[in-house]
This record gives structure tokens, sequence and C-alpha cells, in this order.
């Protein structure tokens, strides 16, 4: 009992503390100090005592995924700075109109990502755009979050294909390809962006007719006028990552992604060169913004490190995985559920699948309905209100409140998804 109540307390601390702001370098190895206090986890002493649990779950995601943090980060800042994130952007939004600005900030976010640029950069990058539109179109700002989130943590970031981390880890516990089970992932993938963006402008459209309308503020930034690449100069570089990470991933599994990486920052130097502002500056921007990224996430592993060493969560592991029924149900539950303990779903799939996978490949799992489940999965709870990407989208960049715009990010990144999962287990359970 003191051990479930121990978990649940410092999961809770960890949230709030998150939500009032405070730095996840500190909230998270101070809640898994009370997770380990209350399991009787030595600090000290002992081989596995509270130092070393933590730092293992930490420097250990740290070394399996720096690389892919790094590359994407440094090709969402050149992105950025030679303009080719802006000039793709605005290429969409001349082809739609101001009248469809909430879709035109979709797709903008759903292209970036789905080309591999790191979603903390495409909220970043697109941010300034959106803000635009809404003003133009006198949408509610409040929205933008959501719309923002909805384009790049749904319907891109798990799908078959995608080179976000979240479709790429599980293939280093089944032995699988980022193209597992693409039929049912790309009807999944449909519904989600279909029903999704009918929800958000549903939410939109109501909250106009109930008065709501967009408010400039004194900090809201400028876009400033610059001469602009070719929009296709930066639909290249992200087709280059697309097919390098396609036909590399059975020759070299997750490596490929840090080879479409690469590629995809020296073909943006080579078509772009020349519309770089400061090329040192996004260098080190990127550079820092990886390890700022990566380190959060290690954080919150390293603090889902010492939950899955206490008895509560390994209790809660077995009773998941003693679900009678659909073994892909278990799996869901169980990646969900510790993917919103850590809010994280690169850090849950990086916590659960060692202990999960052996057991339900064991079980006649198919690795491929495996790996597309615990993908999907993987991106719905971990929303949570104490998720970095959350936090820093809401907070950081669009200067909101959980209580006005988290509401609007809960219903399209949390329930859009768990619907998506229902359908994909249905899907495949029917085949």
């Amino acid at each position: 009992m003191l051990s479930m109540t121990g978990l649940l307390l410092g999961l809770v601390l960890l949230i709030i503390l998150t939500i009032r702001g405070m730095n996840l370098f500190i909230a998270a190895p101070l809640c898994a100090l009370i997770v380990a206090i209350t399991n009787h986890i030595p600090l000290f002493s002992g081989e596995n005592n509270f130092v070393t649990l933590y730092m293992s779950g930490f420097s250990g995601f740290i070394a399996a995924w720096f690389f892919m943090f790094l590359l994407g980060a440094i090709f969402g800042k050149f992105m950025e700075d030679t303009g080719a994130a802006d000039s793709l952007a605005r290429w969409i939004v001349d082809k739609l109109g101001f009248r469809h600005a909430v879709l035109a900030v979709v797709l903008a976010c759903a292209i970036l990502t789905y080309g591999g640029v790191s979603l903390f950069v495409v909220a970043f990058s697109v941010y300034p755009m959106a803000l635009s539109l809404f003003k133009d179109a006198n949408l509610p700002r409040r929205f933008i979050p959501a719309t923002l989130a909805f384009g790049s943590v749904t319907f891109t970031m798990t799908s078959a294909g995608s080179p976000e981390i979240q479709n790429w880890i599980p293939i280093k516990y089944l032995g699988t390809s980022p193209f597992a089970a693409w039929e049912v992932s790309l009807v999944v993938a449909i519904f989600m962006a279909c029903f999704g963006y009918w929800w958000l402008k549903r939410m939109i459209t109501k909250a106009v007719a109930d008065g709501e309308h967009f408010e400039a503020r004194d900090h809201d930034p400028d876009i400033p006028e610059r001469d602009y690449p070719n929009p296709a100069s930066g639909l290249i570089p992200l087709v280059v990552v697309l097919l390098l990470s396609f036909f590399l991933h059975d020759a070299i599994a997750q490596y490929a992604l840090i080879v479409a990486l690469g590629g995809g920052v020296l073909t943006l130097m080579l078509i772009n060169y020349k519309h770089f502002q400061n090329l040192p500056g996004a260098i080190n921007m990127g550079t820092t913004g990886a390890l700022v990224a990566i380190g959060n996430t290690a954080a919150v592993v390293g603090f889902g490190s010492i939950a899955k060493n206490t008895d509560a969560f390994m209790s809660t592991v077995d009773l998941m995985t003693q679900i009678p029924g659909n073994e892909l149900i278990g799996a869901a539950i169980a990646v969900s559920v510790i993917a919103g303990l850590t809010g994280s779903a690169s850090g849950g799939q990086a916590i659960v699948l060692p202990l999960v996978a052996p057991h339900y490949l064991d079980q006649g799992v198919e690795p491929e309905e495996l790996h597309r489940i615990v993908s999907i999965s993987s991106g719905a709870l971990d929303s949570l209100p104490h998720n970095g990407y959350v936090v820093t989208t809401i907070r950081a960049i669009c200067h909101e409140t959980h209580q006005a715009a988290y509401g609007p990010v809960a219903a399209l990144t949390v329930v859009t998804p768990l619907i998506g999962l229902a359908m994909a287990i249905t899907m495949f359970t029917l085949s």
C-alpha cells in the first residue's frame, strides 16, 4: 500500500510542479526521490540505489537517442534560419487562403513533423505564422496550442514511416521497420486527421459564437520580411529524410534515422546555403535545443527508472500483462499508463518495451502489430498536463495558461489518439 501511495504521490507532485513551471531537471529527480523513500530504495548504499537507478535511466536514454535528437534539432533550426520552414508554411497559406487558417497551420505542422523536424522546433517555427493567421481570421488565440499539437503529435508522430523517434524505438525491441503495419496505420491516421480537425473546428466555431475573438498582446512577435527561398527548397530536404529512412531501415535498423536526418541537414545546407542568416548561431541554438529536449525527456525517464523498481509498478505491469483476451489490449494499456506516468511517449516506450516486449512476443503476438499499437498508444496519455511538449507549447511558446488552453489540447492529443488506438486494435483483431 505504501509503495503505491508513494508512486502516485510522486506522479501527482511531478504534474503539479511541472504545471507551475518548475524545471524538469529539478522536479523529476525530486519526485523520484519521494518514490524511492516510500519504497525503501536506498539512497546511496548497495548496487541498486537511488542515484545509480535514476542515472542509469537518464544516461541510457541519452546514449540511445542523442544523435537523433541532435540532428533533428539542427535540421529544424536550419529550416528556421534559412526561412525554408516559413516559406513552406506561407506556400500552404497562399494555396488555402486565410479563410482556412486552422487547416493551414495543421498542414504546416504535419508536413514538417512527418519530414523529421523535431516537435519542439515545429512548434517554435510555425507559431508566428499561426499567430498571424489567427489574427487575420479573428479566431481565439487560446486554440493555437491545440492546433500546433494536433498537427504535430497525433496523426503524424506515431504513424508508419514517421521519422519521429516514437515510431522508431519499437524497432530495437521488436525487430520491425518504421513502416510496420502501414495499412492499418494509414487508416487510423486518416481517421485521426479528419475527426480531430472536425472537432477542432467545432470547438473554435462554438467559442466564436460565444463571443470569443483574437486579442493582441504586447509581446506578440513580428514576422520580418526577408528574402525567402523557394518553397521547394524546404520540401526537398524533408523528402530526402523520408526516402533515406525508407531505403536504409532494413540494412541498418534504427541507425537509418541518423543517416536520414544527416542527409536532410546536408541537403538543406546545399540548397539553401545563401539563405542562412546566421549559420554558426543556428548550429549552436540547435545543439543547445537538442540537449534541453533530450535532457528533459531523460529526466522523466530517470523518474520512470525509479518507478519501475517499485513493488507497485511491477504489480501493475504483471496485472496488465495478465489481462484476459486480446494481448494487444494489455500492451496498449501498459504503454499508455507508463507514458502517462512519465509524461513522455518516447520515455514510456523506453521503459515499458524491455519489460513487456518479450512477454507478448512469447505469446505469439505479431511484431508488426505490436509495434503499431505501442507507437499509437504511447501518443495518448503521454499528453497529460506535465508532458514537456505540452508545457513548452502552452506556456513558453504561446504564452497561454493551462486553464485556458489545455482543454482543447487534451481533446485532440489524448482523446483522439485513444479512439484511433481502439480502431487499430479492432482492425488487427478482425484481420
